[in-house]
């Protein structure tokens, strides 16, 4: 058995199911962004084989705009971020859902 507290159970699970991870860290959800950029560093292998590729942004908004892009080009990406970085990202989280919804009425 391990035991490990919710931040590296998150890390866990996102890093195996990613292909791109958008960091910048912020509290509480550093320790995430560390271990994931940790993993890649050590060519931790996700469940299809490949090292996520681990992309340290400036800004939470750039962080989401990684997500974002990787994402258009059908990538599973993945960003950490604490409640006010997710404040920060809600503008690009609405453009990605009225794309998500034009694509479905299509």
């Amino acid at each position: 058995m391990i035991t490990i507290d919710g931040n590296g159970a998150v890390a866990s699970v996102a890093f195996r199911t990613s292909e791109v991870i958008a960091i910048y860290p912020i509290t509480p959800s550093s320790t995430m962004a560390e271990q994931a950029d940790a993993w890649a560093g050590n060519g931790l292998k996700n469940v299809w084989g490949d090292t996520p590729r681990v992309v340290e942004m400036q800004s939470e908004a750039g962080a989401i705009a990684t997500v974002h892009g990787a994402l258009q080009t059908g990538a599973l990406s993945t960003s950490f971020t604490s409640s006010q970085g997710l404040l920060l990202m809600i503008p690009t989280l609405y453009k990605l859902a009225g794309e998500l919804h034009r694509l479905s009425c299509m």
